[in-house]
């Protein structure tokens, strides 16, 4: 996929499937649509970039429920979000001898990072080390934004001689790393009057900055998080565009968390417009297996698998939800300046397993060295490859061998001993790194097996690790094993399912949020480690706020990034963390086609976080009942801050408090 520059011709890029239809020309937004503005007019400037085909046919459906039904126009906009991980962008290089270079980076894709590295000096890859011990936080600001920093040290050791380290301050940082794809969603969708969905069109504008970066991908990852109710007829016309921002990369859970808010603020749309409750035209527009299959063709699994139906309807008894939404009523009836609102949102996000190497060598003292392509960013990676190491050799004692932790060592990703270790993202990489430990173990144990027996049979007693292990040195067993590990057919791609609960209560004079409640329900299949698995999903749960309601990661008309420092840039602080906060790591068990049962948990329980945003929605449609002055129906941005809430509530400034008191005075009187 290439990326067109305006105002050149659009590249058109076909989206054919099931589920939706697609016809490979371009058509601009309807003329209901605002006019796109050219870069650099707006926030986030658009220009003409990359299309996905409009289908024929549900304009036709359109027109058809436009007589009988009812059909709602919108836009919904998201604004960018900064990584913000503790660590910025730093590289160390060192020139070596024979015109070789080892460059230290703090990368998410050392194999990549060698790739330029190479092609910039002009020597082979075989000459470029690249070291990548672990990086402090990455949310996939690391994986192609870190290519800058390292290939810029390399070259200036390269040509001084002498080591190079490199790296950047906060402001430069934010300003450089571009974050978040903004986009901007206009959509027309038809429904029944009991809230049934029945077609649903989208024009969407995506902000890619100056170059393509992973642009490329993101309509691909939009449309898999919105297709995760069943639209009936669904088209859509998508255009990567190039603006004068900062180029935008990979943000944690990329496109998937648009996708999916986009999805709810159609929901609740129609809900607001028939009066309905929004769960109820949420589980009214859920996939029965069959639409799913449909949808997601190549992920939808085993009936079996799919428990979105049972994880929702789980939620709403465990949270309380129904009685809780009935308690918000009551408050927001006895409070005028402060109201509640609360919101269920349901999740399926498709993760694609990459393939990954791995090694297990076991040496003459006993002690054990593992390496595997993954790169550990503080997602317990390597905790889970430990454990995966010795749930694998345990195979040779009846009870295991929980003794061998503390003799074991995980090395540091390396791109010439261990090559093809390729991107760590996408939630994927734990259980790669696993899979590929676990089939060098079983390479191992096969070959340990027959000196054990051995051992047994001379000494008709129990063997011990050590005792094992001198006496394959002996027999000269080769106590090092490789694998490559790549996910088969059934296994490339699958889905996750959760749902979240949140329950906030807004300050109409101040626009404060407070969020006093949140409850996830998350399918990790059979967790590899579930406390570590349950730290991810709070974790990325709390980002997910900051993004949906704080952060403001803002340019100016010249594409230059305002939002620089945490001055004005606020991410989620302690008071972002609802003050009730249960998280469920549901056991759905066996599921064949996964790494021991496993599935991802890294990014999705960040799109849960829309909950709290669409809570806020709820809050502020009380704050509008209350005054009477405003529409119910509106479409509230990301983010949310207090300025917004304020001004979405009527109350931004005192003229319009006291024009509303003065009103209220003269209704008393008459």
């Amino acid at each position: 996929m290439t990326m067109s520059s305006f105002p050149e011709e659009p590249t058109i890029v076909d989206a054919n499937g099931p589920g939706e239809q697609g016809r490979r020309r371009y058509n601009p937004p309807e003329e209901e649509h605002p006019p796109t503005p050219p870069a650099g007019t707006e926030n986030q400037g658009f220009g003409v970039g990359v299309g996905l085909g409009e289908e024929e046919g549900l304009c036709k459906v359109l027109g058809r429920e436009r007589g009988r039904r009812t059909v709602l126009r919108e836009r919904v906009k998201l604004a960018s979000q900064y990584h913000f991980y503790m660590e910025t962008q730093t590289a160390l290089a060192i020139p070596d001898e024979d015109n070789t270079m080892v460059v230290y980076s703090s990368t998410q894709y050392p194999e990549a990072v060698q790739s330029v590295i190479a092609r910039c000096l002009g020597i082979p890859f075989s000459n470029v080390l690249v070291i990548t011990r672990r990086v402090g936080g990455g949310f996939g600001g690391k994986s192609f934004r870190s290519h800058t920093v390292a290939t810029a040290a390399a070259l200036c050791a390269f040509k001084l001689g002498r080591p190079v380290r490199m790296y950047l301050n906060r402001s430069t940082d934010m300003i450089m790393i571009g974050g978040r794809h903004p986009i901007k969603a206009y959509y027309s969708v038809g429904f029944k009057s009991d809230g049934r969905i029945t077609a649903l069109h989208l024009d969407i504008l995506i902000n890619a900055g100056i170059s393509p970066d992973m642009s490329p991908l993101m309509p691909e990852y939009i449309m898999s998080g919105l297709k995760k109710y069943n639209w009936g007829a669904l088209s859509f016309d998508i255009k990567v565009c190039k603006t004068n921002n900062t180029s935008k990369s990979a943000m944690r859970a990329p496109g998937d968390t648009q996708g999916s808010f986009v999805a709810e603020a159609i929901i609740e749309h129609v809900a607001t417009a028939l009066s309905l409750d929004a769960n109820s035209v949420r589980q009214r527009n859920f996939h029965t297996y069959d639409s799913l299959v449909m949808f997601y063709p190549e992920s939808a699994g085993e009936a079996s698998t799919y428990t979105l139906h049972s994880i929702f309807d789980k939620l709403l008894t465990t949270s309380s939800y129904r009685h809780r939404a009935e308690s918000i009523k009551q408050f927001n009836n006895c409070n005028k300046w402060r109201k509640r609102g609360i919101s269920c949102v349901p999740l399926i996000l498709k993760v694609a397993p990459r393939p990954a190497p791995g090694r297990v060598s076991v040496l003459n003292d006993g002690s054990i060295v593992v390496e595997v392509g993954g790169v550990e960013i503080g997602q317990g990676l390597w905790t889970k490859v430990q454990q995966m190491t010795v749930f694998a050799l345990g195979q040779l004692w009846p009870d295991g061998c929980e003794f061998l932790l503390d003799r074991m060592r995980v090395l540091q990703a390396d791109t010439l001993n261990l090559i093809q270790g390729g991107l760590t993202a996408g939630s994927t990489s734990s259980e790669s790194s696993c899979a590929a430990t676990l089939e060098a173990c079983n390479l191992l144990v096969g070959r340990l097996k027959p000196v054990m027996e051995k051992l047994k049979q001379q000494s008709g007693g129990g063997v011990s690790w050590d005792a094992l292990i001198a006496q394959a040195v002996k027999d000269n067993v080769n106590l090092s094993s490789s694998a490559y590990w790549v996910p088969g057919q059934e296994s490339s791609t699958y889905l996750n399912y959760g749902a979240g609960v949140s329950e906030v209560e807004i300050d109409l004079l101040t626009g404060t949020i407070t969020s006093l409640r949140s409850d996830i329900v998350y399918d990790c299949g059979k967790s590899l480690n579930p406390a570590v698995d349950l730290c991810q999903i709070e974790g990325s749960f709390i980002q997910g706020i900051g993004f949906f309601i704080n952060e403001e990661h803002e340019t100016n008309v010249d594409g230059l990034v305002v939002s620089d420092s945490t001055w004005v840039y606020k991410i989620p602080s302690v008071d972002t963390i609802p003050k009730q906060f249960n998280a469920e790591v549901l056991n759905t068990g066996f599921h064949k086609n996964r790494v021991l049962s496993s599935k991802a948990c890294g990014e999705p329980a960040l799109v849960l976080a829309s909950s709290v945003h669409c809570a806020v929605r709820e809050a502020i449609r009380a704050a509008r009942k209350e005054f009477g002055s405003l529409q119910l129906t509106f479409q509230l941005n990301v983010p949310a801050p207090m300025t917004l809430v304020k001004e979405m509530c009527g109350l931004d400034i005192v003229d319009k408090y006291l024009m509303w008191q003065v009103g209220s005075s003269s209704l008393k009187r008459d």
